[in-house]
């Protein structure tokens, strides 16, 4: 483990769908957004929300999240800030297969230079990749959702506090710690009562 994998804290990605709007569909559809996030070395994850159908709703509204917590080196974060997530608005075939009605992409960099490293409640515009999908009017079909990188410990702070916690369990064995602070609690609600 190098110098600079101590400094780099875990990174917990956390994205919303929540719903889409300026659908208008030739014909019923069961609708769902299928998007893929960076993994490195040319892989990608890729992740569905469930499926909507139009003909039971006016609105189409997924409101689904997702969460992913991993530890990144320097050259990770760096590598990631020059990646997109991709996002594709689908509709499902009777087969099983499915057809990408629009697309869009939202660069990491936009994540991580935002305040609070969240984009929340944001409406993503897609270009129409199919004519079974137009926007409405003149505005272009479009999905609502947040993303949030929260940072976690660094790796030596993780160190530290296994350290520290170990530590305070070294020190508790053979002594009635939790006697101690039964006592503690009692007299001071006794104290607060006087």
């Amino acid at each position: 483990m190098g110098v600079s994998d101590h400094l780099v804290p875990s990174l917990c990605c956390e994205m919303k769908i929540l719903e889409a709007k300026n659908i208008e569909l030739k014909s019923h559809a069961n609708l769902f957004v299928r998007y893929y996030l960076p993994a490195g070395n040319n892989r990608r994850i890729q992740l569905n929300t469930k499926q909507i159908s139009t003909k039971s709703s006016q609105k189409i509204i997924w409101n689904e999240s997702f969460s992913l917590e991993c530890s990144l080196s320097e050259e990770s974060v760096k590598y990631l800030k020059q990646q997109t997530v991709v996002f594709e608005l689908r509709r499902r075939r009777k087969l099983g297969k499915s057809v990408v009605l629009g697309r869009a992409e939202m660069p990491w960099k936009a994540v991580f230079e935002a305040p609070d490293m969240e984009i929340d409640e944001y409406w993503l515009p897609m270009v129409s990749m199919n004519d079974g999908v137009l926007g409405t009017g003149l505005k272009p079909p479009c999905i609502r959702l947040s993303m949030k990188m929260v940072r976690g410990p660094t790796m030596a702070e993780m160190e530290k506090r296994k350290k520290r916690k170990q530590g305070l369990k070294d020190h508790c064995e053979g002594c009635d710690c939790a006697a101690n602070y039964e006592i503690f609690a009692l007299a001071a609600a006794l104290e607060g009562l006087l």
